[in-house]
């Protein structure tokens, strides 16, 4: 039997009639005693009699129907679980992100989506840039965000805004605790730098060049995390994310935003080739709200 015929077979079964089989399956009566006919011709007998204007299960069908009955279960099961994918009740959100948007930005969306879609689960890596984009191409997550990503075939980048670096101090050191810096007087303190460590190190780099500026560098480090608890301890100032700062920030230090500003595009990449589901979708949205706020 055919799963049409399953389902033809089930309502009339238990409906009693051919027109209550097609109100239940929403077609029309002629089309149920079509797939009717054409499951008995296949099974080689007659599923129903009709006795005094109704239709009584034969024998043969009374014998078929439990087996029957427990595919129909399975298949309500199953159009279940395709709903509640649809409607996002169920399903997996696999992400790679950079530690940077992993202290506060990617909790608050989680909270947030998960308040609608408790059985969402996720899968979450934490990675620097330059492993991300390999993470993603080995199928290991099926989104990646990331700061100032390069541009690659067979990945799709899609924009959800754009940061700026500032400057973070310790108060110790700059007690009158300015809202705002230039790059300029950035350099009188010592730097923990932090230049060997991706696109944001590249971009500020290039920028403190192009003003021919000479840091005082002091310690160098590769995660702004590390550079901003040593500005904890007084060593120094560092020029980090805002993100990386604000998840960070204690009544010890200060953040300085840059009287010209260092910007960078935040975007979130998946595989050309393979579709985003519909549960990474909607939890890029809520991403997106998160970098907003």
């Amino acid at each position: 039997m055919r799963l049409r015929h399953i389902e033809v077979f089930h309502a009339i079964y238990t409906s009693g009639s051919i027109t209550n089989a097609a109100k239940l399956l929403h077609v029309s009566q002629p089309s149920v005693s079509k797939v009717l006919s054409h499951a008995e011709m296949q099974l080689g007998f007659e599923l129903f009699k009709r006795i005094k204007g109704r239709l009584v299960p034969t024998n043969e069908a009374e014998l078929l129907f439990d087996e029957v009955d427990k595919i129909y279960q399975q298949l309500n099961t199953i159009k279940n679980s395709a709903d509640n994918i649809k409607n996002n009740e169920i399903g997996r959100v696999s992400i790679a992100i950079t530690p940077a948007l992993g202290f506060d930005v990617l909790p608050r969306a989680i909270a947030q989506f998960r308040n609608p879609h408790p059985d969402i689960t996720f899968d979450i890596k934490t990675l620097h840039n330059d492993e991300l984009q390999k993470h993603l191409t080995r199928h290991h997550s099926e989104v990646a965000i990331m700061f100032s990503p390069q541009q690659t075939s067979g990945i799709q980048q899609k924009r959800f805004g754009k940061g700026r670096m500032v400057a973070v101090y310790p108060k110790a050191l700059i007690p009158e605790a300015p809202k705002e810096l230039s790059l300029k007087e950035l350099m009188d303190y010592p730097l923990v730098s932090i230049w060997d460590s991706g696109p944001l190190a590249d971009i500020s780099w290039q920028r403190i060049q192009s003003e021919n500026l000479q840091p005082i560098n002091t310690i160098k480090v590769q995660t702004y995390f590390i550079a901003v608890s040593l500005v904890k301890q007084g060593i120094g100032v560092c020029l980090v994310d805002e993100f990386t700062a604000r998840s960070q920030l204690d009544d010890s230090i200060g953040i300085a935003i840059l009287s010209d500003p260092i910007e960078y595009p935040i975007k979130g990449l998946f595989l050309e080739k393979k579709p985003l589901s519909h549960a990474s979708e909607e939890f890029l949205e809520f991403i997106s709200q998160a970098l907003q706020n």
